[in-house]
């Protein structure tokens, strides 16, 4: 799963890439972002939260008491989906220039392109509301791959798309929205057309995994049925507060296009928003079907276990990713921007907004995993009302810092604001949800980050000061700053790991030793495939050798069996479930 999201991740990184090389950060690239994150709104403001926080929880309910294992449940659920979306994408086209007109505060000639491109990007809602829906009949299915690989497809349209659009599509690069330079209805019709296309094949791609895993739809609307009913009951706070979020997004994003800002805002929001992605989203995706399970059982120790044992995992990655993030923002963003319709004072400023961004890094990953179990026990006021706070401490600092940061400095001070507040909302769900569960286990998980974050930090100072003496050597363009980055990543990590060894981090340790056995075992396949006769070419181990699943483990002779193992030790993990290094018991690998 964690594969699949890597890829998954980085074919998004690099789509954001394609973008922004042939459309830059001027007009055309705020109308087209304004206008391609405008049917994600409405798509969250119709059901998008719901169906996240919600209806997981319940569907896992239905296959464990409906007597068709929920398959009814999920076949009445996607058919509202599809009505509801399609009544939603057809009121949407005759609002389009009024929904424009409320999120872009620029010139009519900007607002009309914003309108022919929303036009365009509105159906891909039904496409993004029936694929979560598949994904989440998949996921309580113990299904987690297809939905994981599913987006590539739909990155490396997109990239395409951007590739036709720079050197096939003719007119003016980068383009304008009036004048001599401005954008053709061609490149218009290439670069929206292949956007929503790309979402259309990734929905399609989910379907196979529909019928791998049995279930068959069947058209049917039964509104009857006790879990949507259920669901619905549930889904009035969640939808209070996508209500407000949205709100709020609104005026973030009238304050960033005033100058704008919002591309730059959006771009490093994307670089920034890659760890939790890959990291954040695989440990919650695993995590909410069985805590679900577990609050449904009436467990809170199991709950309040799955709630350790995933932030430890989480920061372990995150906490490092934040630091080495706010070290090199510049170079990352030179290296990575500087390219095609983007300068290099528009990639800086991507760089320090990523900078800024790096600061809410670990205050937001883990907020977004405590919220998830109050979700488990369908509890969707609290989650609602902290979230509302957020937004209006975001919206407040965001008010703020416009007025006492220059222009030009407008998109990390929104930044700034972002980091704020989830720090403060972290603090709000930490404080309820001890009082929900008795405990968080508060004291092991600060001092996992405490630890994590003096061993990074050693390599976050090499790093940056290693990446600024190599850039005023080499020079500071794309390839030099790319250069930079790889170094200084690779030095800075070796003394974070170096550093962590010697605090002797278990967490740390665990999530090393599970990279090296998986790496170590494909290796060693690869050599005994390679060797004439195959693994049976090698001399036979004393003892007898069983095959685990992932790679040989040998186990001592009958005669040493008892002399020679050593008693178990408890790790500080958790029993509650599998974890960095932990089998399925929660203990860790048995010595040798």
């Amino acid at each position: 799963m964690a594969i699949g999201t890597i890829v998954s991740r980085a074919s998004g990184f690099l789509r954001t890439v394609a973008i922004a090389a042939a459309i830059g950060t001027g007009t055309v690239g705020d109308a087209y972002n304004v206008a391609n994150t405008t049917p994600n709104i409405l798509y969250d403001l119709l059901l998008g939260g719901i169906l996240t926080s919600v209806v997981v929880p319940v569907m896992v309910r239905a296959a464990k008491e409906d007597p068709d294992g929920g398959d009814g449940f999920a076949s009445s659920l996607l058919t509202i989906m599809i009505l509801g979306l399609g009544v939603a994408v057809a009121v949407g086209m005759l609002v389009a220039p009024w929904i424009i007109n409320a999120y872009l505060d620029a010139g009519p000639a900007e607002q009309a392109l914003g309108t022919e491109m929303l036009r365009w990007f509105l159906p891909q809602i039904i496409f993004y509301g029936v694929g979560a829906t598949i994904g989440a009949i998949l996921n309580v299915r113990q299904s987690f791959a297809a939905p994981m690989f599913a987006p590539i497809l739909n990155n490396l349209l997109v990239i395409a798309t951007c590739v036709a659009f720079v050197y096939i599509v003719s007119g003016p690069h980068p383009p304008g929205v009036d004048g001599p330079k401005a954008i053709t209805d061609t490149q218009i019709t290439v670069l929206a057309g292949g956007t929503t296309l790309g979402v259309v094949v990734m929905t399609l791609a989910l379907l196979p995994s529909l019928r791998k895993v049995g279930f068959r739809y069947r058209p049917r609307l039964d509104l009857r049925h006790p879990e949507l009913r259920s669901a619905a009951r549930l889904a009035g706070w969640t939808l209070l507060f996508v209500i407000v979020s949205q709100a709020g997004y609104l005026v973030i994003v009238n304050l960033s296009t005033a100058t704008t800002a919002y591309t730059i805002y959006t771009y490093g929001y994307q670089i920034f928003q890659l760890p939790y992605a890959i990291i954040g989203v695989s440990v919650i995706t695993a995590l909410l079907p069985r805590m679900s399970g577990h609050a449904a059982q009436g467990r809170r120790d199991l709950v309040r276990a799955d709630i350790s044992t995933a932030t430890r995992v989480a920061v372990t990655a995150i906490v490092p990713a934040a630091l080495f993030l706010l070290a090199l923002g510049r170079p990352i963003a030179v290296a990575v921007f500087h390219h095609g319709a983007v300068d290099y004072h528009d990639a800086v400023v991507i760089g320090d907004t990523l900078s800024a961004f790096a600061l809410a890094l670990v205050p937001f990953s883990l907020f977004q995993v405590q919220l998830r179990a109050f979700y488990a026990y369908q509890d969707s006021r609290t989650p609602a009302l902290t979230n509302m706070g957020v937004v209006a401490v975001n919206v407040l600092g965001a008010v703020v810092l416009t007025v006492l940061v220059p222009e030009q400095h407008r998109a990390p001070a929104l930044a700034l604001a972002f980091a704020l507040a989830y720090l403060v909302g972290l603090a709000a769900t930490t404080i309820l949800l001890r009082r929900r569960l008795g405990s968080v286990d508060g004291n092991r998980t600060a001092r996992v980050i405490t630890q994590v974050a003096v061993a990074a930090g050693f390599g976050a100072v090499i790093a940056s000061l290693l990446a600024r003496g190599i850039r005023s050597v080499i020079g500071t363009g794309w390839l030099s700053s790319g250069v930079a980055v790889v170094i200084a990543a690779v030095v800075g990590g070796a003394l974070f790991i170096a550093v962590a060894k010697r605090m002797s981090i278990y967490e740390v340790n665990a999530l090393i030793k599970v990279v090296n056995s998986r790496l170590g075992g494909r290796l060693r396949r690869r050599r005994g495939r390679g060797k004439p006769g195959g693994p049976a070419s090698s001399p036979a181990p004393t003892g007898r050798t069983r095959q685990t699943g992932r790679t040989a483990r040998r186990e001592p002779s009958s005669r040493t069996a008892r002399a020679a193992t050593p008693p178990r030790r408890e790790g500080p993990d958790d029993r509650s479930g599998p974890a960095a290094g932990t089998r399925r018991t929660g203990r860790p690998p048995r010595r040798r």
